[in-house]
């Protein structure tokens, strides 16, 4: 699946997809040191606040869920021009009172902005954006995250310690069905040459992320 440049709210899977996928990774990426960090944390992760991705230096993003159904997507990719068009693009046109407003007013303040998206009732809308816009960032930033065969082969490559395609695909489905269960995660995964597998971090993350409803 193809990301518009800039991009649609429908090019984005729906919500709670799109959660589970990115989550996924943020499992198995979990460490304990990760958790500590307190100055800038990089990588892809959960906490308290949601989802994360920064990879110091091109793109970061923050996907939040804000309650009955809505989620809130916001970031930068060094792609987006949103911020630097003329006249000026008003990103919260049409936003809706429950978003971080304060949060993301703070954001764009200093420049760090690229665009906002946000779901609710079954759907991601964003502001309108003036013909004269290339890209807002999107396409760079999530397209990890939308085509299923990308997410798969991150979950199966050497930094995901090379699992069988079937074991992603074992994975990913139970993610997206919120059925993923320490045990099931800790039977598929392989220990990456280059680390060791923090399994206490992992499990704390699933249950975090909210992948097996209890």
């Amino acid at each position: 699946m193809d990301i518009n440049r800039p991009g649609l709210g429908g090019d984005l899977p729906a919500a709670d997809v799109l959660w589970a996928r990115w989550a996924l990774i943020a499992v198995l990426e979990a460490t304990t040191a990760d958790e500590e960090e307190r100055h800038h944390r990089v990588g892809t992760w959960v906490d308290d606040e949601g989802l994360h991705l920064d990879d110091c230096g091109c793109t970061w993003w923050s996907f939040a869920p804000r309650g009955a159904g809505r989620y809130v997507l916001f970031g930068e990719d060094e792609s987006s021009g949103v911020k630097w068009h003329e006249p000026p693009i008003d990103m919260f046109a049409g936003a809706p009172d429950w978003l971080p407003h304060e949060e993301l007013r703070d954001l764009l303040s200093g420049n760090q902005l690229g665009c906002v998206y946000w779901f609710e009732d079954g759907s991601w809308t964003r502001a309108p954006y003036p013909a004269t816009l290339h890209d807002d960032g999107l396409d760079c930033g999530m397209s990890r995250f939308v085509d299923r065969k990308d997410v798969l082969r991150t979950i199966a490559d050497e930094d995901h310690g090379a699992m069988p395609t079937h074991d992603a695909e074992t994975l990913l489905a139970h993610a997206e069905g919120c059925r993923l269960t320490p045990d099931l995660l800790m039977s598929l995964v392989n220990e990456p040459d280059w680390r060791e597998l923090d399994r206490p971090a992992m499990t704390r993350a699933l249950r975090l992320a909210g992948l097996e409803r209890t």
